[in-house]
């Protein structure tokens, strides 16, 4: 990609109205561009990078059975008058032909249940898990913390549909083991734990998945045996750690990037989704949701990955491979760079080739900025040593690689 025509420009100045270094850096990279508070525009560098993160998840849902659909993002609200849930305070509401009482959807429990409901029938048809990726609608009153916290947001949500109750806690530990095959190749892997909460009316226990953050906002307690912690809202009925008993818990800033929960047969029995077991008996369908959302994550991401300078990106999800930085305004630096950008393109590389025609600090001052993981300088200097200069972007030595071996 020619930086020239990359829509999107890095700005030398913060958003005045920006508190969190998500929302400070993605803006001023050129990644995201708000719309309303809680509301943003995804911007080349940003969607590629959404869609990176999209991607990993997508890959590690499909290894555990998911099946990818697309729900409406709006529906009618008499579903969630069977739910009980129509009262909900974050339901933006619409009136639409004749009448109609409609909602954007917050969640989609009350749409998955009624469609999965009209394909099974018998225990033949069980277990069956489908998932989306698709955008959530919530009228939050505090939309703050740039992506952490918004009113339209990107969320992955699984549901899981079984027989018996015992094949539902099979796939919950499942689902488990793939969230974090996804936190560790997005790179959060170390400093992301499964954390204890509320099962509200569902069961006794929920599970978050807590990333160690000094800005989250949210408050933990982590057992530093076992990485397991329990989250504020239970810490007063739960004061040991769950997993091995210690007493010993060590409160934490963090940031939540993943929920699951055993529904049971809450929705099930609102919508009377039964099917016939090996003796012809109805029973209830048991239900498993498991939410992840891809635009939180990226938020995240930065939240952790940064310095004082810009972004720092992990590999596996940054917009571009490598930043290519032509130096100097001679003809030759020019030519050696369009090549080198040509045959890097032409092995499937991602590029990121800065041609405008800007001071050598602009252009590393944005590369900073954008955070790609990998730099190569090209200048006079370099090509006097048949060279190109290569640098990581957490890194500050750089070293020289000839260009017949790059």
């Amino acid at each position: 990609m020619l930086y020239s025509k990359l829509f999107g420009k890095t700005s030398k100045t913060a958003p005045s109205d920006t508190y969190s270094a998500n929302a400070r850096l993605l803006t001023q990279a050129g990644f995201v561009s708000k719309q309303i508070a809680g509301v943003y525009n995804y911007l080349p560098l940003g969607l590629r990078v959404l869609n990176k993160i999209q991607a990993i998840i997508r890959e590690e849902i499909n290894a555990v059975g998911g099946n990818e659909v697309l729900m409406p993002a709006m529906a009618q609200e008499e579903n969630y008058a069977i739910t009980g849930r129509d009262k909900m305070d974050i339901l933006f509401r619409m009136t639409g032909e004749g009448g109609t009482k409609l909602t954007l959807n917050p969640t989609h429990e009350e749409i998955v249940t009624p469609l999965v409901q009209k394909f099974v029938f018998s225990y033949r048809d069980l277990p069956v898990a489908v998932y989306q990726i698709q955008n959530k609608f919530r009228n939050e009153p505090r939309a703050k913390s740039g992506l952490l916290r918004g009113r339209e947001f990107n969320m992955k949500d699984l549901y899981s549909f079984h027989a018996n109750e015992g094949d539902l806690n099979d796939y919950y530990e499942k689902a488990k083991e793939a969230y974090f095959k996804i936190y560790n190749r997005l790179g959060l892997g170390d400093i992301t734990v499964l954390t204890y909460a509320s099962g509200g009316v569902f069961s006794k226990y929920s599970h978050e998945f807590q990333t160690l953050c000094e800005t989250g906002e949210d408050t933990i307690y982590l057992c530093e045996k076992c990485r397991v912690a329990v989250n504020k809202e239970i810490i007063d009925e739960q004061k040991v750690c769950p997993a091995c008993g210690n007493e010993n818990l060590t409160e934490k800033n963090a940031i939540e990037v993943g929920n699951i929960f055993k529904l049971r047969t809450k929705f099930s029995d609102a919508f009377h989704f039964t099917y016939k077991n090996e003796k012809d008996e109805e029973k209830l369908v048991e239900m498993g949701c498991y939410g992840m959302g891809p635009s939180r994550i990226m938020g995240t991401l930065v939240e952790i990955f940064h310095d004082d300078n810009g972004i720092v990106w992990p590999e596996s999800i940054s917009p571009f491979q490598i930043h290519l930085l032509p130096i100097g305004k001679d003809e030759e630096t020019k030519k050696a760079a369009d090549k080198l950008y040509k045959e890097l393109s032409g092995k499937g590389l991602e590029i990121l080739y800065d041609d405008r025609d800007v001071s050598a600090g602009e252009k590393l001052g944005d590369a900073d900025l954008i955070g790609i993981p990998t730099r190569m300088i090209i200048s006079k200097k370099t090509l006097a040593q048949n060279s190109v200069e290569i640098k990581k972007r957490n890194e500050e030595k750089a070293e020289l690689v000839e260009i017949t071996k790059i």
